[in-house]
């Protein structure tokens, strides 16, 4: 009987290890992908799958090789991306598609694949960015519609800043931006 008892207990300590454990791995993924926590549980339907794909993204995460830039690459990517901003005044359309490709191309020099497709990108780049990988969506969403000529020159602008965030971030450029004159919020 006693041995019953003990079994039970044991059980149910095990049991209440289990959901504290659990518990506490969901608000660590909650704290570490913020909103992108939310999207994801919302896009899976279930907190299990949102959780199981939020670890996938880190174990993926920890296996590439992320590195910061040299200063040299970043003046380089910062001289692009003031380039770029300028087309915006003459070619929108055209200077969202160069500032997708930068931030693609910032990505590859850091280390992250770029060559597969943009969810899983967005995915690789959410475990280090987890706040901004929502304005990479935004911004690659509105690109996308570019292409259908559903898209209004406000529509671009927000691209370009939403790309901007994301680029700053990746490039740790925040440091950089003391010295630039023009900003993506000048842009009309």
């Amino acid at each position: 009987m006693v041995w019953v008892i003990v079994a039970i207990l044991a059980v149910a300590l095990a049991v209440a290890a289990f959901l504290l454990w659990r518990e506490r791995r969901s608000r660590q993924l909650r704290e570490g992908f913020g909103p992108e926590y939310e999207r994801t549980v919302e896009e899976r339907g279930s907190r299990r799958e949102a959780e199981s794909d939020l670890l996938e993204r880190r174990e993926r995460r920890e296996q590439l090789e992320i590195r910061e830039l040299e200063p040299e690459a970043r003046e380089r990517y910062l001289e692009r991306w003031r380039a770029t901003q300028r087309r915006f005044v003459d070619e929108p359309i055209t200077a969202v598609a160069e500032a997708e490709e930068l931030v693609k191309d910032v990505m590859r020099d850091r280390g992250y694949p770029v060559d597969e497709d943009f969810e899983r990108r967005a995915a690789d780049v959410s475990v280090d960015h987890p706040q901004l990988v929502e304005n990479y969506r935004a911004a690659n969403e509105i690109s996308t519609r570019t292409t259908e000529g559903q898209v209004a020159t406000e529509d671009l602008r927000q691209a370009m800043v939403h790309y901007r965030a994301l680029f700053d971030d990746l490039l740790g450029a925040d440091r950089g931006r003391q010295e630039e004159t023009h900003d993506v919020k000048e842009m009309s």
